[in-house]
């Protein structure tokens, strides 16, 4: 157990971290945008712990509203896209017929096209922004959702406890309620899981490339482009926020693995009780 306790604790650390400070950015006294002509592209140093950009402004106080705005996206992004994605898979597979397979073909229809590709051509679409963004990625994101949650339920609805409910005449509602999203929600969430690292990839690649959140607000995406520009004089500028982006995405990762065997072994040790 001692040899999984550093990659429980540090990535816990790191994901906490992001959360406290995406959730107190707004009440903390930054001024994220203040332009200090003085201080351009100065180093790290003591004047500000992770230096200044190409306008004077901190990039210690923009990574943390940066850091909001990737946490909000996240978390808007996989709420919506699980839902959306579990009421659909789990209603086709649990009504089947003509219903089943069209939400199958408009699950192919999605998967057709490379997600990141297709969530760029929807938020050129839409215009750029942070809400834009975040239809953007639920349009995408929901596909795996579903296809998760469609072959769960077409497990799961023969099963003898299922088949008495409807013997006893219990709703449809009541028995995807109360018999199929009970057993659903570990595969869910491990899902989820993943989910939050893909979409803070896709919101960074989306403010890259000028579709996100827009100047003067800050993206982590965004704060490397801005500094790809002075790569040379001020690496700084790239270093501290890929940094960022690579710690929490590495982070959920381990912990998407660890949860993932963890409900793996539940699972089983519950299977050879039943049987």
């Amino acid at each position: 157990m001692t040899r999984w306790r550093p990659v429980i604790i540090l990535p816990l650390l790191v994901l906490a971290s992001w959360a406290v400070l995406a959730l107190l950015a707004q009440h903390l006294p930054l001024q994220p945008d203040r332009i200090q002509l003085e201080f351009i592209l100065a180093v790290p140093g003591e004047g500000a712990l992770l230096g200044y950009d190409d306008l004077g402004r901190s990039i210690g106080e923009r990574m943390i509203v940066g850091a909001r705005t990737s946490f909000l996206v996240s978390a808007w992004v996989v709420c919506l896209s699980l839902l959306v994605g579990t009421l659909l898979g789990t209603a086709s597979a649990y009504h089947g017929g003509w219903w089943d397979r069209i939400a199958v073909l408009t699950v192919d229809v999605f998967l057709a096209f490379p997600g990141i590709l297709l969530a760029i051509a929807l938020a050129g679409l839409l215009g750029p922004g942070i809400d834009n963004v975040v239809i953007a990625l639920t349009l995408v994101g929901w596909v795996g959702y579903a296809r998760l949650s469609r072959a769960q339920v077409l497990s799961l609805k023969h099963r003898e406890h299922v088949q008495a409910a409807e013997a006893l005449g219990a709703s449809k509602w009541r028995i995807i309620r109360k018999h199929l999203l009970p057993l659903m929600l570990a595969p869910l969430i491990v899902e989820a899981t993943f989910g939050i690292a893909a979409v803070v990839i896709a919101e960074a690649g989306l403010s890259f490339l000028g579709l996100g959140i827009q100047p003067p607000g800050a993206s982590w995406g965004a704060m490397i482009r801005d500094g790809s520009r002075y790569m040379l004089v001020a690496p700084h500028m790239v270093i501290v926020p890929g940094v960022a982006i690579f710690a929490v995405v590495l982070s959920v990762n381990l912990l998407g693995d660890r949860l993932r065997d963890k409900l793996d072994i539940r699972m089983m040790s519950e299977e050879k009780g039943r049987a």
